[in-house]
């Protein structure tokens, strides 16, 4: 493996970790952030529309980003996965 893989996985964990405290203080879960896994469906967890707006407003802000309109659905909020790879998207686009 060379640097430049290391460096990528070592971001896109940097991302998930990063998600993973927002998700805890912005999604309103009804279940422990514990129990959340990366794939783990965030509205099934108990996260509303209200609070996957909260949601997308605090991952903007922390990453620097804007979700475009056509990544505004709730495929894209589904997950902590799913949140970390639009970033990553957006992060290639944007550089």
């Amino acid at each position: 493996m060379n640097t430049t893989s290391v460096q990528s996985c070592s971001t896109a964990q940097d991302i998930r970790d990063q998600l993973r405290k927002i998700v805890k203080d912005h999604a309103g879960l009804s279940l422990p952030l514990d129990k959340i896994e990366d794939s783990t469906d965030l509205y099934r967890a108990g996260m509303s529309s209200q609070g996957s707006v909260v949601l997308m407003i605090a991952v903007e802000a922390q990453f620097g980003i804007e979700f475009p309109d056509a990544m505004l659905s709730r495929d894209v909020f589904r997950s902590i996965e799913t949140i970390a790879g639009a970033i990553e998207t957006i992060q290639r686009e944007e550089s």
